[in-house]
């Protein structure tokens, strides 16, 4: 039977790093969706949204739903201008926050 797995915080000074450290467990994982808590990111430089892009495309793979959560204004604009936004949920309060 399938988890859903807690919430995983990302640092803001080693977001590459963790993405790549969730999505080599990802595949491993027995997991429905997987929380990333975004809290702490304020922007996501060309690395780092690679990795994410990277991470959607294993998650796609092994049907895990990622939800990002407490993702500012910064980051979620970068997001949206890379097309990745679509590919993952956000928290409600997040969504509400950006109306």
């Amino acid at each position: 039977m399938a988890t859903i797995a807690g919430c995983i915080k990302i640092d803001g000074e080693r977001v590459v790093d963790a993405l790549q450290e969730i999505a080599v467990s990802i595949a491993d994982a027995n997991n429905e969706a997987l929380v990333l808590d975004f809290s702490l990111v304020h922007w996501i430089d060309p690395s780092a949204l690679r990795a994410l892009e990277e991470l959607a495309g294993i998650a796609d793979g092994v049907a895990v739903t990622l939800e990002l959560r407490g993702v500012g204004v910064n980051v979620y604009k970068v997001l949206k201008l890379a097309k990745l936004a679509p590919r993952f949920l956000f928290g409600i309060r997040d969504a509400l926050a950006g109306n």
